[in-house]
């Protein structure tokens, strides 16, 4: 199976584990990988979880209350039925466990789109939008992230996949589907692939209270140095963002450049390994695999 080279990372005040476990007891095909126990960060000392839920890959950290789960980037589960005959009752039973405890955003209903679509904030704030997939349509996988392009963002939904599509090697524009027939009209929704993976993009209308922050990144594997620089070089601007291998983007989506290298170490190193590392990573910016290598190896 291909490596997932773009995973999203969840951040949490002190749920990371609570919210994984969660999530992994809902959706099957779903288990934790990895917990990591990283001492002595800005927000003192903080757990990691990496875990998948339906087979796709996730990161979360405990860090404290710094910041918030908003709608701003969301999770659509696509419910197939010409996968599942059972799809249509998997989505509901799936909707009735994330709205305990959350807060409805779009009902459980019919809509033009779907037989069957809901919007959902669950209990630890993580967004989720579950529809019932048209069995005619293309091929998508189960989940895919979506962005929403709100406030002083609106109507840039179509900048951003077009840069993205350039920033990333291998990618390709899905479906578009606008809000008029002029070719500048905003985006009601809009799927598009980066590498192997697919991701989604709306415009969202009307004065919203959220925006892109860092509480839900996009963490890109790199293989080596030349891909840390080629993605920090491209996508890095704001320049007082970038921290411990994290960046903002022209858009405000909060990315993470990272090394597969790295996340080896964090997995396989002994504690004092894994201390070293991460003392040596909170001093940096742009990640140095070769001084995050010596610092593993003492």
């Amino acid at each position: 199976m291909m490596k997932q080279m773009i995973v999203p990372h969840l951040w949490f005040d002190n749920e990371a584990l609570e919210a994984a476990e969660f999530y992994v007891n809902i959706f099957p095909n779903s288990e934790i990988l990895n917990k990591t126990q990283l001492q002595d960060t800005p927000s003192g000392d903080a757990q990691s979880v990496t875990f998948e839920v339906n087979g796709y890959t996730f990161m979360a950290i405990s860090a404290g209350p710094y910041f918030k789960i908003n709608p701003s980037v969301s999770l659509f589960v696509n419910f197939d039925p010409s996968y599942d005959d059972n799809a249509e009752q998997n989505l509901e039973e799936t909707w009735e466990k994330l709205k305990d405890g959350g807060t409805v955003l779009m009902p459980l209903d019919e809509y033009p789109y779907s037989k069957k679509y809901g919007f959902v904030q669950d209990r630890y704030g993580v967004c989720w939008q579950l529809i019932l997939t048209d069995p005619d349509g293309d091929d998508r996988p189960v989940i895919i992230p979506s962005l929403m392009f709100v406030n002083d963002n609106f109507g840039r939904a179509e900048e951003a996949i077009d840069f993205y599509l350039s920033v990333f090697n291998d990618s390709k524009m899905g479906e578009a589907v606008r809000r008029g027939p002029e070719k500048n009209a905003t985006i009601i929704f809009a799927d598009f692939k980066l590498g192997n993976q697919w991701l989604a993009a709306m415009d969202g209308p009307g004065d919203q209270d959220y925006n892109f922050n860092e509480a839900v990144s996009l963490l890109v594997n790199c293989e080596n140095q030349e891909e840390i620089d080629y993605y920090w070089k491209k996508l890095s601007a704001v320049p007082e963002a970038e921290q411990c291998g994290w960046l903002k983007d022209k858009y405000g989506v909060s990315w993470q450049i990272t090394s597969s290298v790295m996340e080896e170490m964090m997995e396989e190193g002994s504690p004092e390994q894994i201390k070293k590392v991460t003392e040596t990573f909170l001093k940096m910016k742009k990640f140095n695999i070769a001084e995050l290598k010596k610092a593993y190896n003492g």
